[in-house]
């Protein structure tokens, strides 16, 4: 009986009618007190942290955007100074051989200048040592003419015939091959 006795004694562990429904009272007032004013602070916290989230995602993407945009522009930048240098590159060398075909075309200029000067001088140098030549031979002539003859040519109309006599037939006498034109 004493087993029976003490069967009969409350058992700590299983609780009384009472103390089950206290607790499950309190039990509802605590999820009610929970989903009244933790619950929302803590949906407030989640969307707040999703937000902020993807705001950051969204700012990440658009930072994205803009250093791709960037890239882009900074590429088409790249290529047009390419181009740029490649056109300035081309216009050197066509500037270059502007110069170079302007100072070939002075200096043939300059060239034919100087041949043609040349020229000029070398027939006047050749007419005026043919005349002075020209003038020696006739004196040279008149004074073997008053020697032969024995009369004096002083007369210069006279003088000037027989030279000029003197001088045809030398020209006509001398070979055609040995007479050097200018």
């Amino acid at each position: 009986m004493t087993v029976l006795l003490a069967a009969e004694e409350h058992n700590p562990i299983i609780p009384t009618l009472a103390e089950f429904i206290v607790a499950l009272v309190f039990f509802g007032i605590l999820v009610l007190l929970i989903r009244k004013y933790v619950v929302p602070v803590f949906e407030r916290t989640y969307a707040e942290r999703t937000a902020a989230i993807e705001g950051g995602i969204q700012h990440a993407q658009a930072v994205q955007a803009e250093a791709d945009e960037a890239k882009r522009h900074y590429e088409a930048q790249l290529a047009d100074a390419h181009g740029e240098a490649n056109r300035i590159r081309e216009q050197a060398r066509e500037q270059a051989a502007a110069i170079l075909a302007d100072a070939r075309e002075t200096a043939a200029a300059e060239a034919a200048r100087i041949v043609a000067s040349g020229h000029t001088q070398v027939e006047a140098e050749r007419s005026s040592a043919s005349h002075q030549l020209r003038s020696e031979v006739g004196s040279l002539a008149a004074q073997l003419a008053e020697r032969i003859v024995g009369e004096s040519l002083q007369d210069d109309e006279r003088a000037g015939r027989v030279i000029d006599r003197f001088l045809a037939d030398l020209e006509q006498q001398e070979p055609a091959g040995t007479r050097s034109e200018g």
